[in-house]
């Protein structure tokens, strides 16, 4: 059975998640009270048929905080009884929150008279931590639009997934902000930018005319067969201590040129090495 836990701040796509994830065929539930996971998991393991075989629940700060401090230790629990336990936490910055809230106008679980929405937003952060803490995998989308997240959910958690671990290669310039995400942020701004380039700067790292900038630079190539040495001697690592993801950022100033194109280099090397690899960029239109 594969049980994957969807949690995360409100208002940063957990009910976009629970719905894709339902669309993938997953048995579905939100709101559950963290007290009944154990007994709902391992029921639904042992039930006949193959409709609870993946099966999806939400649970949120609207638990119990004493139940929020225990859910690791119920994972923990499950995986030894051999169900597949992942743990998946949404979270956006705080002004997009409060973006979100006042355009949808609807009510924060935890505001209330006497507790503003940033309040409320900074406190179910706080009720939070336990599940971040043993979360497989954060999405940050402060830069990710709904349709974005729906394609990111099917492609992490679609039937195509192997049991190997996901590679998320996210390229993103420091201008716009650092992702908060990352298992590694690789800051490529020290190689030379085609940015200064009259014919290069209205085009991206995907364009040949970029690559074959940077390759004749003999910095970006260096870099580039560092960075692949680096991942192919320590990603083993992470598999072997059960790492289902990880992600990967890398940024340059705009994220236009280099950063595209080193993370296109990596997911070349990644694919011809047989790994399962997705790539973003996350400024390119």
């Amino acid at each position: 059975m594969r049980l994957v836990i969807v949690s995360g701040t409100s208002g940063s796509g957990k009910s976009v998640a629970l719905h894709t994830l339902e669309d993938l065929g997953y048995y579905c539930i939100d709101n559950l009270p963290v007290f009944l996971l154990r007994d709902l998991a391992l029921g639904f393991q042992s039930a006949p048929g193959e409709i609870f075989e993946q099966t999806a629940v939400g649970i949120d700060a609207r638990s119990q905080p004493r139940h929020l401090r225990e859910l690791p230790g119920l994972v923990a629990e499950l995986r030894e009884a051999r169900v597949d336990c992942q743990v998946l936490f949404l979270d956006a910055q705080g002004e997009t929150l409060i973006k979100r809230f006042s355009e949808t106008r609807r009510k924060h679980p935890l505001s209330g008279d006497d507790r503003s929405l940033a309040e409320a937003i900074e406190l179910e952060r706080q009720l939070l931590k336990p599940i971040l803490s043993d979360a497989d995998l954060c999405i940050d989308t402060t830069h990710t639009n709904v349709h974005q997240l729906r394609e990111l959910i099917r492609e992490r958690f679609g039937a195509h997934q192997t049991a190997a671990m996901s590679i998320l290669l996210q390229t993103f310039g420091f201008k716009h902000g650092t992702p908060r995400d990352a298992d590694f942020v690789i800051d490529v701004r020290c190689l030379p930018n085609p940015h200064w380039q009259p014919d290069l700067r209205p085009l991206t790292g995907l364009h040949p005319a970029v690559a074959h900038f940077l390759e004749s630079s003999p910095e970006a190539l260096e870099m580039r067969d560092d960075l692949i040495a680096f991942f192919h001697r320590w990603l083993p690592r992470f598999e072997a201590e059960g790492r289902s993801y990880l992600t990967i950022a890398i940024g340059c100033t705009g994220g236009q040129h280099r950063s595209v194109y080193l993370g296109e280099q990596l997911r070349a090397h990644f694919a011809a090495t047989g790994r399962k690899v997705l790539i973003r960029h996350r400024e390119l239109p």
